[in-house]
């Protein structure tokens, strides 16, 4: 399983931790390489087992979810985290996505479904349900965010289009004729004149303001 998507789980719960492995080992290009039972240790095991995928619940006594995201941005770990929770509130999944979440499903999730929702998010796509986009996007001021459209170059607004489509900075630059470091360079502008911290809001700013690849 040398090409087989590293997945750690972050759980609380040694019985869910139990059923989200059962769930995967029958998959054959997903390989559950480590488990923890709260954030602190979830940050320690990815910084152990450099996972591809994290799949992160965010209740969790001491370090839940959410700080541990936040702690595993300021490491710059590159394993991209699939919040697994029971919580539906807004009020709980929006705050793990602007922490860096990729996406996130339900416990309750179809065994086919889950799979599919690691292979997205490890291709780079961001897996958001319909009414969490709303409320990502619901928080943004409109006029701000138009005042901001305008200060985006032409180049920039294409880069943006692509991050919208879960392209990586190689794609990009594969795609737009320019070098992964000018890509980096307008992904940088782009977060600093939209004031958002992550690809993840950009992408949602750019399906809001119909910028497309």
């Amino acid at each position: 399983m040398a090409d087989a998507i590293r997945v750690l789980l972050v759980d609380d719960h040694q019985v869910v931790r139990r059923g989200l492995r059962t769930f995967l080992e029958v998959q054959d290009d997903i390989e559950v390489v480590g488990e923890a039972a709260d954030g602190a240790e979830g940050v320690d095991r990815a910084e152990e087992l450099k996972p591809d995928i994290i799949l992160m619940d965010v209740k969790m006594p001491g370090m839940d979810g959410v700080d541990a995201l936040r702690r595993l941005r300021e490491l710059n770990n590159p394993a991209r985290v699939l919040v697994v929770t029971s919580f539906t509130e807004q009020r709980t999944v929006v705050p793990a996505l602007r922490a860096g979440a990729a996406g996130y499903v339900y416990k309750d999730v179809d065994p086919d479904a889950l799979a599919g929702a690691i292979r997205s998010v490890h291709a780079g796509h961001i897996l958001l349900q319909p009414e969490v986009a709303g409320a990502l996007l619901a928080q943004e001021e409109t006029n701000t965010s138009t005042t901001r459209a305008g200060s985006l170059t032409e180049r920039e607004r294409e880069v943006l289009g692509l991050i919208a489509d879960g392209r990586s900075n190689r794609e990009i630059a594969r795609a737009l004729v320019l070098s992964e470091k000018t890509v980096k360079t307008h992904v940088s502008n782009i977060l600093m004149k939209l004031d958002l911290s992550d690809r993840t809001q950009a992408a949602l700013w750019a399906v809001r303001h119909g910028v497309t690849g």
